[in-house]
């Protein structure tokens, strides 16, 4: 599989942010098939929008005190 530059820095930076914020291995992702990987990461992606919606709301109710 070849991979340009921009698609090899977006995979790797994907990895890591699953590494380090998310607990998974590099095993783990490399042994992922390549669908299970892009369910993996919109999940994520998704619960870090709901977490940042959740604290934006947070600020705003105190702010509004």
């Amino acid at each position: 599989m070849l991979m340009s530059h921009e698609e090899l820095t977006s995979y790797m930076q994907s990895n890591f942010a699953l590494m380090k914020f998310h607990k998974y291995t590099l095993e783990d992702l490399e042994n992922m098939l390549p669908w299970e990987r892009e369910v993996y990461i919109i999940l994520v992606e998704n619960w870090v929008k709901e977490q940042n919606d959740r604290a934006r709301e947070r600020e705003s109710k105190q702010r509004g005190k």
